[in-house]
Parts: C-alpha cells; structure tokens; sequence
C-alpha cells in the first residue's frame, strides 16, 4: 500500500495545485511522484479560462485555477490523477510540448492494457488524419490531444503539462469511474445537452471493465510503473545513491495504435 509520502488520498482539489506550484519554485533536482484522489467534486480550470474564475468563486462546487493549459478538468471520486515533476534536462522532457507526452501517454496506455482495457496512446499523425470535435475543448476530456489515451475514441486519460526553467510538471487524469459531467456543465453553465456528449466522447476503467476498480488500486500500480521509469525510489528518506536509475520506455505497437 502507498504512504501518504505518494497517495494524498481524499483531498481537495486545490491541495494539488498548491503541491504542483510548489514544486517549480526551485530548481528541481531530481525526480517526484505524487498521486491524488479526492473525496468530493471540484473544478479545476485551465490558464486561459482564468477570466472565468472569478464569477465561480462561492459557488457549491469549488472551483480553482491550474497553471496548465487545456479545459476545465472536473475532480472529483471518480478520478486518479498523478503529478509528476521532473528536472529541465530529465531525458523524459523531450524536446517539446507533444514529445514530453509520449512516454506518459504510453505509459497508461499499457497499464490500462494489463488490466483488460484496449487502451492506447493517440500519436499526432492519428488527430491530424481525424480531429477531434473542437465544440467540446472547453472541457478537458471534451478534447483530444497527442499522446492522451482513449478506447476507440473515448478519451481515459488526459495530460497536461508546466515548463519551467526550473522544471517541467507533467499532469494526468484517468476515469476510475464515470464522472458527473451534468454537474461540470452546470456549474460553468455551459448548454446542458453537453452533459451527453461528454458522456458519450469519454469512458472509464469501471465501464470498460464492467466492474468497480478502487482509485487507490489503480494508484499502486501506476505509482510503480512512474517511478520505474523516472528513477524515483520507493522510500524518499533512503540516500540518493540507493535510487534506482531511470529505465527507457518503449513505445510499443500495442500501445501507441488501436487495437
């Protein structure tokens, strides 16, 4: 079982945000992983939704702003996210934006794959070929961006991601469960037929699978597989040279094409 040191489990949504901003305030040194559930509803909106924020403050759902781009990403039981922050030159950061996303995106694509869900990893050339409807990309998972992970063409696992000279903050989101979407299109008042359409362009571990998956299951081995390739250690209080070296990834056919 994860410690709290690596599961905050049954948090606000604003606790990790707080936790992510903080850790590009120094250079990073080394590599961290943080997983996150949360114990009830929160919103949490894109840089360039910031404009919205304000006229949301109060309300019954809270609502919070993350330094990432993308749509407004609806927390809530229903979600296991993973922050995981990385130093300027890890080899992982790639040379870009849409390069940085693709070992995480395969990642959970062959972690989904290991449970029974035919996941997989969208490659740029798949959304140049058939982009997503843009009417949705007010919503985070109402878009689709290279390297996030789908079944078919219902979006799982969303990415974002923070540069800094400091470091880089790669982020993701996987549907444990489904999510309530009337409540995210209520709260930022959007049309509520979208409630629908979001239903319908998503999916989730519980739906694929047919069955409940606990988040803090899904958490264990999702941690496991991050810090395998990161390098970050199982124990934070052992010595640095007790680490294990970061592994490549490889980007497998099963994962990066769909089934």
């Amino acid at each position: 079982m994860l410690t709290s040191a690596f599961l905050a489990d049954g948090i606000h949504c604003a606790e990790e945000q707080d936790w992510n901003r903080a850790q590009l305030l120094a250079p990073v040194l080394r590599p961290a992983v943080r997983l996150w559930t949360y114990a009830s509803p929160g919103i949490v909106l894109g840089r360039a939704q910031e404009a919205l924020h304000p006229g949301l403050v109060g309300g019954a759902t809270p609502v919070v702003l993350r330094d990432s781009g993308g749509g407004a990403v609806l927390a809530g039981p229903w979600m296991l996210s993973a922050s995981n922050v990385l130093p300027a030159d890890h080899p992982q950061v790639g040379t870009g934006t849409v390069s940085s996303y693709r070992w995480l995106g395969v990642l959970h694509a062959g972690l989904l794959r290991d449970l029974g869900i035919a996941a997989y990893a969208v490659p740029p050339e798949e959304l140049q070929v058939a982009p997503p409807d843009a009417s949705l990309k007010w919503a985070c998972f109402g878009g689709l961006s290279p390297w996030e992970v789908v079944v078919g063409r219902r979006k799982i696992v969303g990415l974002a991601q923070v540069r800094r000279r400091t470091g880089v903050l790669l982020t993701c989101g996987t549907l444990v469960s489904a999510p309530d979407w009337p409540l995210l299109c209520a709260t930022l008042g959007a049309n509520a037929a979208d409630a629908e359409r979001l239903r319908a362009c998503t999916t989730s571990c519980a739906e694929q699978l047919g069955a409940p998956l606990m988040a803090t299951v899904l958490a264990e081995r999702l941690h496991h597989m991050l810090i395998d390739v990161l390098g970050e250690h199982d124990d934070p209080r052992e010595p640095p040279h007790s680490r294990r070296a970061p592994r490549a990834v490889s980007a497998t056919l099963s994962a990066t094409a769909g089934p």
